[in-house]
This record gives C-alpha cells, structure tokens and sequence, in this order.
C-alpha cells in the first residue's frame, strides 16, 4: 500500500494527458483497501475515483480528492466441468496478458479480445468487446467491493445488466464499486469466431490451412497494431466513440443518399453502423489542431501528440460530434470515460 499527495496522473493514462491528483493511493489487497479507507483524513475526502489501467478514460481538470489505484493481481483456474474453464483473474491484472494466459493454455472464448488495453476490472464495467466477442459472452461472476457499505458482493451476468459498451458498474452504481476480481467461463471445445472484421482475410494473408485459437489471436493482434496507434508513442485511449445503433428507417433513408454505407445487423428495430465510417466523411480523419487530432489510419480514434490538454481532446470530441450529427442526423456517444 502506498498513499502520495499531489500527484501527476501523466503515467498513469493512456492519453498522457497531464492532470494532478490530490491523493494517489495504490492498493494490491482488500485489506490494503479497507486500511486505505479508514485512513481519517479520506473519511471526509471526496470524490474518490477508481483508477485501473488509465486506458479508458480522458482527464479534463485536476482532481481534487483520492484516486484508489487498484493493483490487485492473480490469475488461476478454480474450476472446471465437462465443457467449461473457468478462470478468475484480480481486477489489477493487464488484460491482456490474462487473454495470453488462457490463448496458451487452450483455453477458447478470448482470442478475439487480443490486445485490448486496460486491466481486468474494467472488462465487465465496460463490457468490452471487438471482432464478434463481448466480455459477456463469457462472464462467470465478479466480486466488488462496496466502497460505503465495506462489504463484498458477487455480481452475475444478469447482476451487471450489461449492454453494448454498458453495465451497472458504468452507471447505475457508478463510484459506489470497487471490482475486486472477475471470473470467466471459457471453453474446452473451441469454437472460431471468424466472420467479423478482416480476421478471415488476415488468416488467409497469415498462410493459416489449420484455425486455432491461437492463429485467431495472432490475427487480431496483427489487425490492431496495423490500425490503432501504441499509446506509448501517441497518447490515445482506443475507440473514442461508440458504433451507433441507426434506427431502420434513418438508415434506409441514409442508404439511398450513400449506398456503399458499412453496416452490420444489430436487431430487428436497428443497424449497426461504424462510427469511424460516419466520422471520416466528415472529413476529420488525419485532423490535428495542436497536439489534438483524429488519427490517420482510424478516424474513430483521437489522439494526443504531445502535449495536448484533456480539454482540448474533448472539444474536439465536441466538434465531431456535432458535425456526425448534422450530416447524417445521428447523434454518437463517447466510449471514454470522462473525468
């Protein structure tokens, strides 16, 4: 456990966005949180603010109260049936060396969440998700801490409430949870998952005769590397908004006006449609005002080549936004948290 005072929050965001914090206390046990917590001088200190990997969130001012980063680790196998693994992995641990650890084992259902960002707590906040997979789809249960109550609770799926990009964590008990640890059920029986995206082309490309969990990992890796800058040379936090779901009607409207429109079934009342598409036509792929842009090779992306402020990543969100909307009547959401 270890607790410092105005502290710059630079190292610990994707974006690299420089904001200080009042407090910074890191905590690797529960009962390091517990200690953290009755701590007197954080009994009156307000807001707290769960920090994980940093790589979903966009700091817009300085944050005047404790930031509680959770560096809670492990990753082991606690049971098993005739067609599931299941693994639980503490909310500290990089996501994706979790989703390496199961790929190398054999175990099926993450290969496509490759090289994703972030650590494991944020997986079920956010219900991550890319390339046909969601963490729902092979979620088990999580374990949180009640920050106010200072009891433990098990989440299910059906507890999460997930949604795209959504859960409970996100919204309805927003601040009040601290995720703990996350357990996954994945499969002994594989099963590919290969239609989404360019993962067919890039096997083909690969020279891959015989699909495996591990060629469809490596697949994915090759595609984000090729797509999405490393946030250790330029600050990004991934995909900066959300695909949104187009009520049918809107896009049959909008079909007729750009017939060559991506688009991919959602339900029976919605389309799909890629927000990196809806953005580039409005001309901001490659932007850059400042250190403040819209990377070149995916215009869902912003990204800070320097020495940008959180605030001016977000304005430029905000002229985005606005730009989607009056061209095509569609109104996109942020993915990143903004803080």
């Amino acid at each position: 456990m270890q607790i410092r005072e105005n502290i710059s929050l630079q190292p610990y965001n994707s974006f690299g966005i420089y904001a200080m914090a009042k407090y910074l206390a890191t905590f690797k046990t529960v009962a390091e949180l517990e200690e953290i917590l009755g701590n007197p001088k954080f009994k009156i200190q307000n807001p707290k603010f769960i920090l994980g990997g940093g790589s979903n969130i966009l700091l817009t001012q300085d944050f005047d109260g404790l930031v509680l980063k959770n560096e809670i680790g492990g990753i082991e196998v606690v049971n098993e049936d005739a067609e599931h693994i299941y693994v639980k992995a503490g909310a500290g641990e990089n996501w994706h060396n979790l989703v390496m650890y199961c790929v190398e084992n054999g175990f099926a259902g993450m290969e496509n969440l490759s090289l994703i960002p972030g650590n494991v707590g944020a997986s079920p906040m956010q219900n991550i998700g890319a390339y046909g997979v969601e963490v729902k789809d092979i979620f088990h249960e999580a374990e949180a801490y009640h920050l106010k109550d200072k009891h433990t609770r098990k989440f299910t799926v059906n507890d999460c409430e997930f949604g795209y990009r959504e859960s409970v964590f996100k919204h309805k008990y927003k601040g009040e949870f601290v995720i703990i640890s996350v357990t996954y059920r994945l499969h002994k029986k594989h099963v590919f998952n290969t239609s989404y995206g360019a993962i067919q082309q890039e096997l083909e490309k690969m020279g891959v005769t015989e699909l495996s969990i591990k060629a469809i990992s490596r697949a994915v890796i090759n595609i984000r590397s090729s797509k999405l800058p490393d946030p250790r040379v330029i600050g990004n936090a991934g995909s900066f908004f959300k695909n949104p779901q187009v009520d049918k009607k809107l896009f049959e409207q909008l079909q007729s006006q750009h017939p060559n429109i991506p688009h991919f079934p959602f339900d029976s009342m919605h389309v799909k449609v890629p927000a990196g598409w809806l953005i580039e036509q409005c001309g901001w792929k490659g932007y850059r005002k400042g250190d403040a842009g819209c990377y070149s090779k995916q215009a869902l992306v912003l990204v800070n080549y320097g020495n940008a402020s959180g605030s001016e990543i977000y304005n430029l969100s905000e002229e985005i936004l606005q730009s989607v909307k009056n061209k095509f009547g569609i109104e996109l959401e942020r993915e990143v948290n903004i803080i």
